[in-house]
């Protein structure tokens, strides 16, 4: 008999978060190529370099890190799981991007934004595994 596989409502709720922050994150980057009048590029540009990167970043990583735990969500990981992954990677996002900033780009904010990024998409990934083998 086929299992069912539920669709996943958590992770459709930090779906939308991370689009809002997307939106933010990318908006910040157009709004500083109005500013600068930069339409390509970084025009050698340091505070440009870094919006975009900012951005560059998140759609780096997000996307990856969502869909292994909407997989999780789907193949009955516990909620806690679920909410304690995304939870995680909300706050790993929103540290790297305020922890990059042009006067000091080595912050704790980026570090531990970066690596609490990693731990999630590791600890996911590890999990699902687990689950696909049960």
């Amino acid at each position: 008999m086929p299992q069912l596989i539920s669709m996943p409502e958590l992770t459709m709720l930090y779906g939308a978060i991370f689009g809002l922050m997307s939106i933010a994150i990318s908006s910040r980057a157009g709004l500083l190529r109005g500013k600068t009048k930069i339409s390509i590029g970084d025009g050698g540009n340091q505070e440009m370099l870094l919006a975009m990167r900012r951005h560059a970043n998140f759609v780096e990583y997000v996307p990856l890190a969502l869909i292994i735990i909407a997989m999780m969500e789907m193949n009955r990981a516990p909620d806690h799981a679920i909410h304690g992954l995304a939870g995680a990677l909300v706050v790993a996002r929103i540290a790297h991007a305020f922890g990059l900033h042009h006067s000091n780009i080595m912050t704790g904010g980026r570090i531990g934004g970066a690596m609490l990024t990693a731990l999630v998409t590791v600890v996911a990934s590890i999990w699902s595994i687990v689950l696909f083998f049960q």
